[in-house]
């Protein structure tokens, strides 16, 4: 019998498997999720072995496909083949396979904007006009957290606003999702949830066992579709979120100093939900809105098709914006939108009824319309004058309630009290 009679065999009398005693995984919620159907036709087919190890090396993935194999060859039960087939990455767009490390450029937009002066970075910006709160936080967020004041905390509402109107007249669907999430459904969406490399923040487990906050509306709104059935009327079906983004990462990359890479922010995302043969359509149309999105709003940018290494697990294919940063003096990632075809709808159990009434899984796509801290640093840069104030672009205008420039805030100073643990 081939592998993949074996194991849908497998899957078919899974209350005559034994119950697996060797599983170190942390423990799951009891929540009512549909269970994973994994491409097993695909997967277990000794003459796709190679590919996919191949796959799992470019991407620097922790699957492992042989043992997949080896646990199908020794009957092992369903729970041991679902950890370890849960593993595998998305299989990767053939176009991509041989790029370089740094991926292709497929575009550049609009004009790198030219100073009579040596522009400031940000921090230093923000700083003289008493716009943002980095230091002596330590009490209340710690480390790569900040604060923003006066008028550019407007300028991030203004941000999310415009956005939000311009996905609503592309026909998104607005939704409020939580920020508080099971583990499990951010692990199925495809996120590493264990381990060195995961940026999941957990819950204390008196608060609920395997809670996290999550690191991206699109987990939340994958989570509100699992086990739906949708009709082909209803795709494809967009969503857009504001949300608050939660991630435990750090960095010492010097490039990476202050706003960019922070521990919580302010996001609006898009999430959309198709039929399989429109799927490559969409991601072109996630790009365009993104590309119209920061056009707008006078940011230099180019559009990078990424390599496998950077595609993490879920994508077949991401496009990065990377947004120039005149007192940076370099490109940094603004958004990215990514095609994750069936990888999240197989562990979600999100379906469609077709046109001859059988239910196959959704593609979905993810894409971000506009992640504030490095909007803002990109903004500010771009628009900033000799005199040291900021510009607002005209199309925020609207929502500034009449301002057309920052300048220095009436703001009073702050002190904070130094945090000093006590001593027992």
């Amino acid at each position: 019998m081939n592998f993949s009679r074996r194991l849908a065999n497998l899957y078919k009398y899974r209350s005559l498997c034994t119950d697996a005693k060797t599983v170190t995984s942390a423990p799951k919620v009891n929540l009512e999720l549909p269970q994973p159907e994994y491409d097993i036709e695909y997967l277990c087919d000794v003459g796709n072995r190679k590919y996919i190890a191949e796959n799992i090396k470019q991407r620097k993935g922790i699957g492992d496909i042989d043992k997949v194999h080896q646990l199908l060859e020794t009957s092992a039960s369903r729970e041991l083949l679902d950890i370890e087939l849960g593993k595998i990455p998305n299989q990767t767009d053939p176009r991509v396979s041989d790029y370089g490390p740094e991926g292709r450029v497929l575009n550049t937009c609009g004009s790198m904007p030219t100073f009579n002066y040596q522009p400031k970075e940000f921090e230093d910006l923000a700083k003289n006009l008493k716009l943002i709160r980095t230091e002596n936080l330590g009490q209340l967020s710690g480390s790569r957290s900040y604060m923003l004041l006066g008028d550019l905390a407007e300028l991030e509402e203004a941000l999310v606003y415009y956005t939000l109107r311009e996905l609503v007249n592309r026909k998104f669907q607005v939704i409020s999702v939580p920020d508080i999430l099971p583990s499990q459904i951010i692990e199925r969406c495809g996120m590493i949830v264990e381990g060195t490399r995961t940026q999941v923040y957990y819950l204390d487990s008196a608060h609920g066992h395997c809670q996290s906050l999550s690191g991206t509306a699109e987990m939340a709104i994958a989570g509100k579709l699992a086990g739906a059935r949708l009709s082909l009327e209803h795709l494809p079906l967009k969503y857009a979120a504001v949300s608050r983004c939660y991630r435990a990462e750090a960095s010492s990359i010097i490039a990476e100093r202050g706003l960019y890479r922070v521990h919580q922010f302010t996001k609006v995302e898009m999430f959309v939900c198709c039929q399989p043969h429109q799927s490559a359509e969409l991601l072109n149309e996630l790009q365009s809105i993104e590309e119209e999105l920061f056009s707008s709003l006078g940011i230099h940018f180019k559009v990078v098709d990424m390599p496998p290494h950077e595609l993490g697990a879920p994508a077949y294919r991401k496009l990065d914006i990377e947004g120039w940063m005149p007192g940076r003096k370099l490109f940094g990632e603004l958004s990215s939108c990514s095609n994750c075809t069936d990888y999240q709808s197989r562990r979600l159990g999100i379906k469609y009824e077709t046109a001859d009434h059988r239910l196959e899984h959704v593609h979905t796509l993810n894409g971000t319309a506009c992640a504030i801290p490095r909007m803002l640093i990109a903004l500010c840069e771009t628009h900033q004058t000799e005199e040291g104030i900021i510009k607002i672009p005209e199309k925020l205008l609207p929502f500034m309630k009449g301002k057309t420039i920052i300048e220095q805030q009436p703001v009073a100073a702050m002190r904070f009290a130094k945090y000093k643990p006590k001593i027992h």
